[in-house]
């Protein structure tokens, strides 16, 4: 393969070797549509395939949008992978068929089909990578599609020389380059492409900046598509940076459990502004598949919430299953599949017989140990997680249940009674803890104990008690 004195390979070799996009020996699926940009990368991958012994394998997807152009297509490339000698992998689609069938927009499944195969080709052949022929126009025109629809620094960065994805790297060898200087590539080598008439197609949003946005623009600066490039490469370093910074704090801040993460509402709400975002938004892909979870105002709405002028108890549905829940000092995301199952699956009741000795009730993340004896004079309890009660006055069997609406407890050394309710709020315990906070209640759904807070006013032991229920809380 003769290169000549162009320079493409040399700057695709030293871009290669900064953005280490490979290494000695690797297998590289190469996606070539048939078009001047896949193309190059074909024969330049294959010329960088002798210096730095690497195995490429073209990987060709025919939609079936346009009949004879695409079997045109798919048969210049199969012709020109044979005379490169390397191996040539191709799916045929129909494309309409499936967006008929499922309603997806025509891009999106085009790229979802497409993918699918290229990943298959890399598994199939052990590759490391799949090479993609993005340029640097193409950069330009992402960044400035990402900016017109509204974009953080993410979007900013526009496509990135190498991701992994489905435990490959997706590699953009040519994202420097000028897509002028790879259509003059082709014409040097005699490398053969075909136009893509659906490029000049006004119906896609790509087309439209190509063809008419950046056109207009360039009469206020001629150098738009290198500025544009140029930013993408500053947003996507910054970008890089902020993003190892908040996965650091992710480890260090956040308590992850499945379905669940947890942190301090004030340090959250101290963190550089910048910070809290970004931490918020990896929570909720911690949490969702959904790769579109969490828009600006949602992660506005979670991030004001962890504020200390912010309500202490609050709760937000932050889409795809996830809400989140602001409980006094703390902050927590949940995944929510079915809310109303939880709470119902979270009911429970479980028997102390009369005849009971020493017994064990776990109940609501905590556990009750039960002591029934007769003695001479009572166990004086120690603090508000033990109780004791004249069991001759008890109605037997007590049961230990969690909270049903309307709960009322008669206090110790106080008129009348009192909701559990607000006795919770006025504890701080956390609204997800006070559907499964166990209760204490007797044959007739009397409430004697609300654990670890107060006793009711009924069976209290005095120096006549000769029977004697101990019960002693621990949270788990």
């Amino acid at each position: 393969m003769e290169m000549g004195d162009h320079k493409l390979l040399p700057d695709m070799l030293r871009y290669a070797a900064t953005e280490q996009l490979w290494s000695k020996g690797d297998r590289i699926v190469a996606a070539v549509s048939g078009g001047p940009d896949s193309m190059a990368l074909l024969h330049l991958l294959c010329a960088a395939a002798k210096q730095d012994e690497l195995t490429i394998i073209a990987a060709h997807v025919n939609h079936g949008f346009r009949k004879e152009e695409s079997r045109h297509e798919a048969e210049i490339v199969r012709q020109y992978a044979a005379k490169l000698g390397v191996s040539f992998e191709m799916i045929e689609l129909d494309m309409p068929a499936y967006i008929e069938e499922t309603g997806m927009n025509a891009s999106s499944a085009s790229r979802e089909k497409r993918y699918a195969f290229l990943h298959d080709i890399a598994a199939k052949y052990k590759a490391s990578a799949i090479a993609l022929a993005h340029h640097a126009d193409d950069q330009a025109e992402t960044v400035l599609m990402h900016i017109i629809r509204g974009a953080g620094l993410t979007g900013l960065s526009g496509m990135a020389a190498k991701r992994t994805e489905k435990n490959v790297e997706l590699i953009r060898p040519l994202l420097r380059m000028n897509k002028s200087d790879i259509v003059r590539y082709c014409t040097e080598q005699d490398i053969p492409y075909c136009l893509d008439s659906s490029n000049n197609e006004k119906y896609y949003f790509r087309n439209v900046v190509r063809l008419d946005v950046i056109p207009y623009l360039s009469q206020y600066n001629p150098q738009l598509t290198h500025s544009l490039r140029r930013m993408a490469d500053v947003a996507g370093a910054e970008d890089e940076w902020m993003e190892n910074e908040a996965q650091k704090l992710l480890v260090e801040l956040v308590s992850l459990t499945p379905g669940e993460c947890k942190m301090d509402a004030g340090t959250l709400s101290g963190l550089h502004v910048a910070l809290q975002r970004r931490l918020i938004k990896l929570i909720l892909n911690y949490l969702s598949q959904d790769a579109e979870i969490g828009s600006f105002v949602a992660i506005e709405t979670m991030r004001l919430a962890a504020a200390s002028a912010a309500p202490s108890t609050w709760r937000y549905d932050a889409g795809s299953g996830v809400r989140c829940i602001r409980e006094y000092s703390s902050i927590r995301w949940v995944r929510v599949l079915n809310a109303a199952a939880a709470i119902m699956s979270e009911a429970y009741a479980h028997v102390i017989p009369r005849d009971s000795a020493d017994m064990r009730v776990t109940a609501g993340g905590r556990t009750l140990y039960i002591e029934h004896s007769k003695r001479g004079e009572a166990v004086k309890p120690a603090g508000r997680n033990e109780v004791c009660f004249d069991a001759e006055s008890l109605v037997f069997p007590l049961t230990v249940r969690n909270r049903r609406p309307g709960d009322r407890i008669q206090v110790l050394g106080l008129n009348g009674s009192k909701k559990v309710q607000d006795m919770f709020v006025d504890e701080k315990i956390a609204p997800s803890e006070r559907e499964r906070y166990p209760l204490l209640v007797d044959a007739d759904d009397r409430l004697l104990w609300v654990p670890g807070i107060r006793r009711s006013s009924h069976a209290l032991t005095d120096h006549e008690t000769t029977d004697f229920l101990f019960i002693r809380i621990e949270n788990e």
